[in-house]
């Protein structure tokens, strides 16, 4: 993994844990998709949840100088999910999450438990 995307992959799980963000977990989706390299999921437990942790994630990114080129859901607040290229985050409610399970969906894909902060 290069530098620069692991710098990336650790300031999202960085910043999703502090806003209390549970089940972070890092796809490797290299081999298996060409949109993207990796999707981080992580979960909250309200739709303000769900939005400080995205807060939190643009905060971050762009303080880093990584821009989204894409934000979708986030009014909604049940499953927000921010596209910055090489990484995709997925910030889903638990409910949400586990209906949706893109985990096993993903399934054959390699899984990093990223926290259990």
């Amino acid at each position: 993994m290069n530098k620069r995307l692991n710098r990336l992959q650790r300031l999202i799980v960085d910043a999703a844990a502090e806003k209390k963000a549970f089940d972070i977990l890092i796809l490797d989706l290299r081999k298996r998709s060409d949109f993207t390299d990796y999707f981080i999921i992580c979960s909250g437990n309200s739709k303000t949840q769900v939005q400080a942790i995205v807060d939190s994630i643009l905060d971050k990114s762009y303080g880093a100088h990584y821009k989204p080129v894409a934000l979708e859901g986030y009014a909604g607040g049940s499953w927000a999910i921010v596209d910055l290229v090489d990484v995709v985050v997925h910030v889903f409610q638990k409910d949400v999450r586990n209906h949706y399970d893109l985990e096993r969906l993903w399934g054959d894909v390699p899984v990093i438990k990223a926290a259990g902060r």
